[in-house]
């Protein structure tokens, strides 16, 4: 009876009354409650037979939630879960999308809206591990550049998987000695579903979906199926599932890139009556350029107003002022964007079980998903903004009018001498990831349990081709207006954008004028990341009161990567072949405007940039690897760790509930990384040449843990937990590469001597279980950060980078000379704290079909303050700032309202997220890059056509949502901002 009452499901098949109970909303006797995994519950009641109450399943969300509860309610860690409602159904269509509802957990969302990361506890996705049926994995895929251009780390990205393969997933918040530590935020748990743990002996479940994307106007197909076989009177089975779904997904918006102060770039072109601003420019760069008295540039004439150029050199910074225009902040590239992806995920699943009663258990899971897109970025914008002089930018640009905000940004813009560019960027890149693991369980007495597990993964990202290209017009009229209110502004370019003739693609003229061209970046660029695991735990029961775990455990992760370069020679614009024109080798971006509005044209023309690729023959540019100096990168930790705890229960010896663990785990790890160091080499034929260089450390931790839980009074529970944890840094970040440009003296530099992020913590929270299915909580958790990893640009003098003298062969600069390099670094950490509310209720006190209604909630409060480095000389921290953890948002909320009876079940969840800091320092001297808050509503419904059909509605988005990122805590100037719309979908789910 006790093992018995140790397992749960999805769909929480009880029998001897206790699903009865449930249901009526009676509380549970005590052998009904679900013990911990580590204890064995003391029975106090006989239960009633099986002849006296009827057998009751409970299924659907319902179910899921109370399933979902009971696991909480019996760990002795702090663990919250989510199941599956039904065999091959998860309660929404993403992983992160689901975690949203689980108390602390705040969703990361990409490219098109969906969710791709989770911070936890104000922590981000670098600082949580994720282990799929018991194994530590990463997934890594690509995104647009203002979302990090793609994840290469350590990080988690949910969008890899389609969420039917999985039957659960669990977030532990506070560690114990048996579980592998580098979480500083959280581990979570992802759990393919086996076949002894079926209901049934055969089962077949499938579902069909389509999938309708309000801003795409596509419907696309979303299926999965799962068939489980029991043999051997239930002691053997196999179970395999398989998912694959088709997205088109478009989104609209606006960008800035960046944004400037007005001298970033030499500031803008002086008008008549006011002395020629000359940039830096020597008087043979002003001539070749046809700066004179009257023209800011060839055929570019002075129209300026001096009011409008005066208020921009009159604005400046408190801390620059003596800089004209140091207090002006313009968009470095203010566009609209236009995005499509076309995405194909399959997954599947098989597992092989065999299971001798309660003695003997062995599962071989097997696991792959393949995640592939095709990413197509079209943009029309202002480029004169980011350029300076030496590119015909923004010294030659004539501002007529202008108003700017009490802070400077501006908030109208009239300008001439404007260069136009309309951009495409296409991308084809594959994630994929497989695993296959060896579980099993055996005990040799009552009281002595050995498990093990072995397996391997394999993480690919895979870039297959990425292609930028544009045509510009030169010198134009442009507006930028953000008076009729909202975060975006009005973009007005002054002729007609959707002809392609008013465009040109041809090579830049003598003075620097771009004329349009194209960048081949990776063919391939390649990440793979190689896992491996072997652990043995046993546990051996001393008495009913305490056991006893230890074990062992080795794990090794590589990542390894391939990138490409282009022969310079080949990646040199070129003339169009005689007789094609742009309107051969172009296309329309269209419907723009009715999908974004704010006054945005309909349409633009755009090259077609599978024409341009073919008429240029840019296939035929060469290409190389290591042999040009490309880097190739090797990162390999080995992780050799064994734990001791006990796991005990007091409950009888002392009158009441008291139970936990104790434990202290011990890790070596040893890491070796390998690299190119790059330097620009006019010799090469890529402009690069490469040094290797290797690294080799070892580091150890004492991890010490402790997780206690009083139940001084029935169904109230107060947890209470205390730990050492670490994080490692990056994995991209520990290879010993570099560039460095000898000529400029500036140079980026990885470090493979990082220390890990290290806090002890504690925990304590406050839950009482009031009802059959109902909680409400309130948990506190601290954390001191020792510790923390960011990037510092410092004046470094050449000899103490590390790096050989010959690289700086063939320039002036010496070995003694001082270097402005970037690179990451230790930094003092500082202190975390917040607080977590969470309620679940049932309302099956009501009468009728009230009493089908319920509802959930949580709200988190989390506070920090980090220490950062803004300025560093001879890597001595020289100005610092004190601000929230990068990715922490304060305050995040999530609320569902449901209705759930035999036949019907709907509900509605909403999903709060705060403002959140992106990047620390930003740009031209704002001091961060920031996240506006979010608040998202989706809804589901579902109708039991029979007991075998169900019908699935379901929408997200409902509010249509954009998400905005900003620079600067007081501007908050918007940095990029889309429309991604609503999306529905209506689906038939079957089960026999």
């Amino acid at each position: 009876m006790a093992r018995a009452f140790q397992k749960t499901s999805a769909w929480l098949h009880c029998t001897s009354g206790v699903a009865l109970m449930i249901a009526a909303g009676t509380a549970l006797p005590a052998y009904a409650q679900t013990p911990t995994d580590d204890a064995k519950p003391q029975p106090t009641a006989t239960p009633p037979s099986d002849s006296d109450v009827q057998d009751i399943v409970v299924t659907g969300f319902r179910a899921s939630l109370d399933s979902a509860l009971n696991l909480k309610r019996t760990q002795t860690a702090a663990v919250d879960s989510i199941v599956a409602e039904d065999i091959g159904k998860f309660p929404d269509s993403n992983l992160a999308e689901s975690m949203q509802r689980i108390p602390g957990v705040a969703l990361a969302r990409g490219d098109g809206g969906e969710g791709k990361n989770i911070s936890v506890r104000g922590l981000g996705a670098q600082f949580t591990r994720v282990r799929i049926n018991g194994m530590e994995g990463v997934s890594q895929t690509g995104s647009s550049d203002i979302y990090g251009a793609g994840n290469t780390g350590r990080s988690f990205d949910f969008n890899v998987f389609p969420t039917e393969i999985f039957s659960s997933l669990s977030v532990r918040k506070t560690p114990s000695a048996d579980v592998e530590e580098g979480s500083l935020g959280a581990t979570v748990d992802l759990a393919a579903p086996h076949p002894l743990d079926q209901k049934d002996d055969f089962v077949v479940a499938a579902t069909g979906r389509a999938i309708y994307g309000e801003i795409s106007k596509r419907a696309d197909p979303r299926v999965s199926a799962l068939i489980s076989k029991k043999f051997g009177e239930g002691r053997f089975g196999i179970l395999g599932s398989v998912a694959y779904n088709q997205r088109h997904l478009r989104e609209v918006g606006y960008s800035a890139v960046d944004i400037l102060s007005a001298n970033t770039n030499g500031g803008f072109c002086s008008p008549i009556g006011a002395p020629i601003n000359t940039a830096g420019q020597t008087p043979a760069q002003l001539a070749l350029r046809g700066v004179t008295a009257t023209n800011c540039s060839t055929n570019n004439p002075r129209t300026g107003s001096l009011s409008a150029y005066n208020t921009i050199v009159n604005a400046r910074r408190a801390d620059a002022p003596n800089t004209a225009g140091s207090g002006a902040f313009f968009p470095r590239i203010p566009r609209y964007l236009n995005s499509t992806q076309s995405q194909e995920r399959i997954a599947g699943t098989l597992t092989l079980q065999f299971k001798d009663g309660d003695d003997t258990d062995i599962s071989l899971d097997l696991l792959y998903s393949r995640f592939h897109v095709i990413r197509d970025d079209n943009y029309l914008g202002a480029i004169s903004f980011g350029r300076s002089a030496s590119n015909d930018g923004q010294p030659m640009t004539s501002v007529t009018d202008l108003q700017l905000s009490s802070l400077g940004s501006v908030q109208y813009g009239a300008f001439n001498g404007v260069d136009i560019r309309s951009e495409g960027l296409h991308a084809d890149f594959t994630s994929s990831f497989k695993q296959a693991n060896l579980n099993f369980m055996h005990r040799f007495t009552d009281r002595l349990k050995i498990t093990g597990k072995f397996g391997l993964n394999q993480s690919v990202f895979d870039d297959h081709q990425r292609i930028q290209y544009f045509m510009d017009a030169i010198d134009k009229s442009f507006t930028l207006d953000y008076r009729k209110g909202g975060t975006t502004p009005l973009l007005g370019f002054g002729f007609d954008v959707t002809n392609p003739a008013n465009f040109n693609y041809a090579p830049g003229l003598a003075d620097g004028t771009v004329l349009g061209g194209f960048s081949l970046q990776g063919k391939p660029a390649k990440t793979t990341t190689d896992g491996y695991l072997a652990e043995f735990e046993a546990d051996w029961e001393i008495n009913d009161a305490l056991t006893l775990r230890g074990g062992a455990q080795y794990r090794q992760s590589k990542q390894s990567g391939i990138d490409t370069r282009y022969y310079t020679a080949d990646t040199l614009v070129k003339a169009l072949p005689a007789g094609t024109s742009l309107a051969s080798i172009s296309s329309q971006i269209s419907n723009f405007g009715a999908l974004w509005g704010n006054g945005a044209p309909a349409s633009w023309a755009t090259l077609d940039w599978k024409k341009l690729y073919d008429t240029a023959n840019l296939g035929a540019s060469r290409s190389c690897t290591i042999e040009c100096g490309s880097p190739k990168p090797i990162v390999r930790e080995e992780e050799r760790s064994a734990f001791a705890m006990g796991v005990f229960d007091l409950t009888d010896a002392i009158g009441f509930g008291v139970r936990g663990d104790v434990g202290v785990r011990y890790i070596n790890t040893l890491q070796f990384s390998s690299g190119y160091v790059s330097v620009a080499s006019p010799a090469s034929p890529t402009g690069v040449t490469g040094l290797y260089g290797a690294v080799t450390r070892s580091y150890d931790d004492w991890l010490p843990s402790a997780n206690i839980v009083f139940e001084p009074v029935r169904n109230l529970l107060l947890r209470v937990s205390g730990a050492k944890v670490m994080s490692r840094p990056e994995l991209g970040v520990l290879t010993p590469t570099s560039g460095v440009n000898p000529v400029t003296r500036t140079g980026t530099v990885n470090n493979p001597l990082l220390e890990p992020i290290r806090a002890n913590t504690f925990d304590a929270a406050l839950e009482w279980y009031f009802r059959p299915g109902s909680l409400l909580s309130a948990a506190f958790f601290y954390k001191d950060i020792k510790t923390y990893i960011q990037s510092v640009t410092s004046l470094v003098p050449y000899t103490d980078l590390g790096l050989p003298v010959a690289l700086l062969d063939g320039s002036n600069t010496q070995p003694t000379e001082l270097f402005s390099v970037t690179r990451p670094v230790n930094t003092p950490g500082g202190k975390l704290k917040g607080v977590e509310i969470n309620a679940q209720l049932p309302f099956t006190f009501l009468h009728g079909f009230l009493s089908n209604f319920g509802a959930l909630g949580n709200y988190t409060h989390v506070t920090s303050r980090i220490n950062y480095c803004l300025t560093s000389v001879g890597g001595v921290c020289t100005v610092t700032t004190t601000n929230d953890l990068v990715g922490l948002s304060k305050n995040t909320a999530s609320g569902t309202l449901y209705y759930e009876d035999r036949k019907f079940s709907i509900r509605g969840t909403v999903n709060y997220r705060g403002p959140f800091i992106r990047g620390i320092p930003a740009s031209a001297g704002s001091d961060l890059q920031g996240n506006a808050q979010t608040t998202y509503v989706d809804a589901s419904a579902s109708y039991n056509i029979t007991d075998n059909f169900k019908l699935i509605i379901e929408a997200q988005n409902l509010t249509d949502q954009q998400n905005r990122l900003y620079t600067d805590s007081q501007r908050k100037d918007t940095l990029y901002q889309t429309r991604v719309g609503r999306t529905f979908a209506v689906g038939v789910n079957a089960r026999f």
